[in-house]
């Protein structure tokens, strides 16, 4: 897998608290693992979306990561509202995250992320335009 990464990208996790840049980095190198075992993915952009850390692939739908300062005891992945990614995903792991909307998953910073149940639900969102008619988007 090719990864195309916009240089401004560093940039932005270079502005987040100590504290938070090694949690938004742990959210990337999720990504980034994901991305690399789906079979026929050759390439995945990392840029900027709303200045926030987004992740794109030709049969996927965006997904985003970040940390704001007017909630500053949370991190969140976010994903397109108007997809079926959150709905899904608040029905197959209603108990282990914690979401915003149809939006994101969101994280407290002292918190330990479900590495294998994120990593699932970033599967899904970097392949979905592949899998969006299936039931619970084949999971």
């Amino acid at each position: 897998m090719e990864l195309k990464s916009n240089p401004k990208v560093k940039d932005i996790f270079d502005t987040y608290p100590k504290t938070v840049k090694s949690k938004m980095l742990f959210l990337r190198e999720l990504v980034l693992e994901a991305a690399s075992e789906i079979e026929g993915l050759q390439t995945l952009e990392e840029t900027l979306k709303w200045g926030e850390p987004s992740y794109l692939t030709k049969h996927g739908s965006t997904l985003r990561t970040d940390w704001k300062e007017k909630s500053p005891e949370q991190y969140a992945m976010y994903f397109k509202c108007t997809s079926k990614l959150v709905p899904t995903f608040k029905t197959i792991y209603k108990d282990i995250f914690e979401f915003e909307g149809n939006r994101a998953i969101v994280f407290k910073l002292g918190s330990k992320v479900p590495k294998r149940e994120l990593k699932h639900c970033i599967t899904l969102a970097l392949t979905y335009h592949k899998i969006k008619q299936l039931p619970f988007l084949g999971a």
